[in-house]
């Protein structure tokens, strides 16, 4: 490497203008295929949630014994992305749909059984001793809300809506 003389500092205008080029033609190569992976990915997670959604309303339906949902969210109008009132559309206001547990025991009432067949918190066994607390909840899904909205019908087939009603 040699010395440079005095006033030679720095690139030459063509040197400069090669790497802007280089640089453009990978920046036309790779910004194309970025934005259709980024699309790609938003599809997967949609497809995902619902396969997830579909699997969690069967295995609730499985561990409860049900043949059939007593009260599904089935109308259009009524989807919705809150996992603690769905698939049971009478699970907020209250129901008296669910009135043994798979053992047999009577539900009691609300706070110490939970209301409705629902997949987040849901309570599968009732309490058969008032003076303990033996109820435990399970989650069928992670969390509370989902991306998407949900309908399902008595027989437990799901339909995801992209918003709300």
């Amino acid at each position: 490497m040699r010395i440079p003389r005095r006033g030679e500092i720095g690139f030459t205008l063509i040197e400069l203008l090669i790497v802007v080029a280089i640089l453009g033609v990978l920046a036309a190569v790779v910004i194309p295929n970025v934005g259709r992976f980024i699309g790609r990915g938003e599809e997967e997670a949609k497809d995902t949630e619902f396969t997830n959604m579909q699997t969690a309303v069967v295995a609730m339906m499985t561990d409860n014994k049900l043949e059939s949902l007593p009260n599904p969210v089935s109308l259009e109008a009524n989807r919705t992305n809150a996992m603690g009132a769905f698939p049971d559309a009478d699970s907020v206001a209250g129901s008296n749909d669910k009135l043994t547990d798979p053992a047999g025991y009577a539900y009691a009432a609300p706070p110490t059984d939970v209301n409705g067949y629902i997949l987040y918190q849901h309570d599968i066994y009732a309490d058969p001793d008032p003076n303990t607390d033996n109820t435990s909840l399970v989650n069928y899904v992670a969390t509370p809300t989902t991306a998407y909205w949900y309908t399902v019908d008595a027989s437990g087939t799901v339909t995801q809506w992209p918003t709300a009603p």
